[in-house]
């Protein structure tokens, strides 16, 4: 079966001179040039459209297929997987006329990236046809790649296709097949506009063959055996989590450091900035910086098995939080709108009892929900299901753990409840009255009442909350919540956030992973200390938006999941229930190793380093001289992935280190190659620290 690349006529000259520069006349015949009417349409197709068994794009638009086809709209598209709406059967997404290009098809499938959908077809079939791009609706928004796998090989794949590109015509053989699976890609810069358009797919079936063509669910990998990732806990006290963190003078401080090993421990400081003082029995830091300026502390725990030391530094100025990225919980991806102010203490007390508070996770952040209606004077109030939210901070506080809250700039949060839309002030007081840490602000109603063109109209919202946050006497970590628009990455930091969603939601689904897991690659530049990307919170664990069920993702998966985290620097914000942690994702979300990459004190997230086929390699530097390496393997099946050093600007042999699994591999000269599993990780340390 050939690979099937749909492009413009030079373009297909230029690759194949690049590809194939010893060309054969036999590879160059499976090259056919098909002109639509509009021009400059082609597709190299397989070989079986070369006799002309496929249609052109004018049958495409008919209202009844040619004798022996069938629409592909036709077949239950109920199994059909995708990141947002449902398919429609000659609709858009959006449910309006499926329309590429100003022409309109009155059959085929509207659908949005990411999606997957198999056809069984059992040998019935010999030709799939169909005219792929993003539907009009979009009015040149969105950015998406079609691809056709026959047989669990690819048979056709577009290039990257952005709305108001000339569609493209898909042409791929079907003769023999047992099953095509259709998908559309995000192009690896997330969801946003993604409407996709299978534009008159239609299917040719065999001469004589009777129509039996069922649509199915894509079949996940082949089941793998669970890693071992879990290891017995040393009783030896330990220090993890963050190296530096930031306060400002003046506002109330609170770290608690985090530590493990038996018990009973304590804690003590060889020094610590003028304002603060150390509780040596629960190891929490209180009090108010008395002054600016960056100290390094030397923090000792002490056990009945020894004790640990490591330097603390303290920075202590405006502007300085979250000097490493937020590691916490928040509400949403497990209770949705049924958290209440008991759930929240139950989160609390988990994230102690659990031990990933001495992992270095500070955050018990509420989201949507919790609203009640503003009082005569505009203030905001809490729900029937909260009630006195200061005295909910108190307790959290007494924990050594931080308070996080939501609200957005419109007038309504996305479920429907009071927002800070001109009360941006008054809320910030209240929020720093009440004992709030961070504050997570989520665009949702805004888009009604926004003014202005351009970055203007993204930036202004979060620069109003800004300020009231700047006037408000107390830290509240800044979090942008409006999944990527305006390419956020490029500005957040202006706008004084301290991170920003670049994302759309996740859920806990191969499809959604992959998305915001491999569509960063470019923003790192973006991230430093107190600023980072935020790729949306975690999905390991008991998740459900209000139905808990264990997590949808295989194992491989959510190692991948958290290795790609920790390697973008991004914050660690679990959406699990903490009241029935299972022993693996307490393996899964307190290995040290890790951890210690988000929270690198050097804050230079990762990049892709190379790309072969459906295998990456994204590597980050390290404090400590070394490299942080995530080899990554996003196919259905095995796969050999090397990391090569003079991508990663590493040379001369170096030790490799798996961190997932606390074990030496070896010293290697130029590269590191490893078996990767599907849809899977090897996350590795090279390097000798220093």
């Amino acid at each position: 079966m050939c690979k099937a690349i749909l492009e413009a006529p030079a373009s297909i000259a230029r690759r194949f001179a690049h590809s194939w520069p010893a060309a054969t006349p036999l590879r160059l015949s499976l090259v056919i040039t098909l002109f639509a009417a509009a021009g400059a349409l082609s597709a190299i197709q397989s070989p079986a459209s070369a006799q002309g068994s496929a249609p052109d794009d004018m049958a495409l638009r008919a209202e009844t297929p040619p004798a022996g086809s069938i629409w592909a709209d036709t077949l239950d598209l109920s199994p059909m997987t995708q990141d947002y709406g449902k398919p429609h059967a000659g609709r858009s997404v959006d449910n309006n006329p499926i329309t590429l290009g100003g022409v309109v098809y009155p059959h085929g499938i509207g659908t949005h990236a990411n999606s997957d959908m198999a056809i069984i077809l059992n040998g019935a079939a010999t030709h799939f046809t169909s005219m792929v791009g993003v539907d009009d609706e979009k009015k040149g928004a969105g950015s998406v790649t079609f691809v056709v796998m026959v047989d669990g090989k690819q048979a056709a794949a577009t290039p990257v296709l952005h709305g108001g590109d000339t569609p493209r015509l898909v042409s791929v053989d079907l003769t023999g097949a047992k099953q095509m699976i259709l998908r559309v890609t995000d192009a690896d810069d997330g969801i946003d506009s993604d409407h996709a358009d299978w534009a008159g797919a239609m299917i040719a079936l065999a001469p004589g063959a009777v129509n039996t063509l069922k649509s199915a669910a894509v079949p996940p990998p082949p089941a793998q055996p669970a890693p071992n990732i879990i290891f017995p806990v040393s009783p030896v006290p330990a220090i993890h989590g963050p190296r530096v963190v930031g306060a400002t003078p003046g506002h109330p401080f609170l770290f608690m450091i985090p530590a493990t090993g038996q018990g009973p421990l304590r804690f003590s400081a060889d020094i610590l900035p003028t304002g603060l003082t150390l509780d040596p029995q629960s190891g929490i830091i209180t009090g108010s910086l008395a002054y600016p300026g960056t100290s390094i502390s030397v923090i000792t725990v002490s056990g009945p098995d020894g004790q640990d030391q490591r330097p603390l530094t303290i920075v202590g100025g405006w502007g300085k939080l979250a000097q490493t990225p937020p590691m916490g919980w928040n509400s949403w991806n497990v209770w949705a709108g049924a958290v209440s102010a008991q759930k929240v203490r139950e989160a609390a007390d988990w994230m102690v009892k659990s031990g990933l508070a001495a992992h270095g996770y500070q955050y018990i952040n509420i989201d949507d929900t919790w609203e009640g209606p503003r009082d005569a004077n505009g203030t905001i109030t809490t729900n029937e299901k909260f009630g006195d939210m200061k005295a909910l901070a108190d307790y959290v506080h007494s924990k050594g753990l931080k308070l996080g809250i939501y609200s957005s700039p419109g007038p309504t949060t996305c479920a429907g409840f009071p927002a800070s839309y001109k009360h941006e002030q008054q809320d910030a007081d209240t929020y720093a009255k009440w004992g709030i840490d961070y504050l997570k602000y989520d665009w949702c109603s805004y888009g009604g009442v926004a003014t202005g063109t351009g970055l203007e109209r993204f930036e202004k919202p979060y620069q109003v909350m800004r300020q009231a946050l700047n006037n408000a006497n107390r830290d509240i970590v800044y979090s942008l919540c409006q999944y990527g628009m305006g390419k956020v990455w490029t500005w957040g930091t202006a706008v004084g956030g301290n991170c920003w969603r670049t994302t759309g939601d996740i859920n806990d689904s191969w499809h959604s992973l992959e998305s915001n897991a491999f569509s960063q690659n470019g923003h790192e530049k973006y991230a430093s200390p107190g600023h980072w990307n935020d790729p949306d919170m975690l999905v390991v664990g008991r998740v459900g938006w209000g139905n808990p069920h264990p997590t949808h993702l295989t194992p491989n998966e959510q190692l991948l999941h958290i290795s790609m985290w920790c390697l973008q620097s991004a914050p660690l914000l679990t959406g699990c229930d903490l009241t029935k942690l299972d022993p693996f994702t307490i393996a899964l979300l307190t290995n040290d190793e890790v951890l210690d990459i988000d929270n690198d004190p050097l804050g230079r997230p990762a990049g892709r380093v190379s790309q072969a086929g459906e295998t990456e390699v994204w590597a980050r530097p390290l404090f400590d001289g070394t490299v942080a390496a995530g080899l990554f393997n996003r196919s259905s099946q095995p796969m050999q992935v090397t990391a090569h050093w003079g991508d990663m600007g590493v040379f001369g042999p170096q030790p490799v280190r798996d961190l997932w699994q606390h074990q030496n591999l070896g010293t290697f000269s130029d590269s590191f190659t490893a078996t990767v599993p599907a849809h899977g990780v090897v996350l590795v340390k090279i390097g000798t620290p220093r």
